[in-house]
């Protein structure tokens, strides 16, 4: 599939998915979370019953084009260098279910990483882009391109139910310093609301706002395709979209800042199951 077919085809499945999405809002009950002992959940947990069909059957998963797109794009030769994916990371396997399977199981429960090149965490995004400069010799991938969200989701869904890992907290461990400064961000308040990310994600999750349900605020299942979006998007648009709903300046995709609290989320969800490409309202 092309990506330029994309809009054609999500188009005539968006009048279902807002249908949908408003049918799940009506059918919520009060917070069913109040007597949670501490422990961790996927915003899976918060999504309507039709948003969590969409997402547990690829036929109906509405980020499936983009994977699809990818798909293709992992097998094509691209650059001055004239390779592909598949070149150095090893062809994909048959097809399963319309999907391409690639060799990269437990890549997206592992990141972000520490980049020796840059003494910095790095993120999935931001290691496709590394590949396609220095081995392609290609253009690199907008952060939040169509190319991007779908190569990224092909990837995170190789690791489609295993833990997510970080050691992070570990003082001799090199991503430490980093998931440090995303602790601070995490609860520092900012913006004319004057409101921390645990304000809404760890001390209120499962209560509605608006007419949404606050979830924990995991990472697990990025990217994700959110409804109201109408297409799939990165852990940094959330990140950025919470920022604005709260006044507070957002950070460039890719910001040190937000890298800096990605390392954090993996760090607070690790245990939790791999759902990319996750749907949400």
């Amino acid at each position: 599939m092309n990506f330029k077919t994309i809009t054609t085809a999500v188009a005539l499945v968006g009048a279902s998915i807002a249908l949908a999405a408003c049918q799940g809002t009506a059918g919520y009950e009060p917070n069913p979370y109040d007597s949670m002992d501490g422990g961790i959940w996927s915003g899976y947990k918060t999504a309507s019953v039709e948003t969590q069909a969409m997402q547990n059957d690829d036929f109906e998963n509405p980020a499936m084009p983009w994977v699809d797109a990818a798909a293709e794009l992992y097998d094509k030769a691209d650059g001055e260098a004239n390779v592909s994916c598949a070149d150095c990371h090893g062809a994909p396997d048959d097809e399963t279910g319309g999907l391409k399977h690639i060799p990269m199981k437990g890549v997206g429960a592992s990141y972000p990483a520490f980049d020796p090149e840059t003494n910095k965490p790095i993120n999935i995004e931001m290691r496709i882009n590394q590949c396609r400069t220095k081995y392609q010799k290609a253009k690199a991938y907008k952060y939040e391109s169509d190319e991007m969200l779908g190569m990224t989701g092909l990837v995170a869904m190789q690791s489609r139910g295993m833990e997510r890992v970080s050691t992070a907290d570990f003082p001799d461990d090199k991503l430490n310093a980093f998931w440090k400064k995303g602790e601070e961000f995490y609860y520092q308040r900012r913006g004319q609301l004057d409101l921390a990310c645990s304000n809404c994600h760890e001390d209120n999750p499962g209560n509605m706002i608006r007419a949404e349900r606050l979830s924990q605020g995991q990472s697990n299942g990025f990217p994700t395709y959110r409804l109201k979006w109408q297409k799939p998007g990165s852990l940094h648009r959330r990140f950025r979209g919470c920022n604005k709903n709260i006044r507070a300046q957002p950070y460039g995709y890719g910001s040190d800042e937000y890298m800096n609290l990605e390392t954090y989320l993996a760090w607070r969800g690790r245990g939790l199951p791999i759902e990319a490409v996750s749907v949400r309202k």
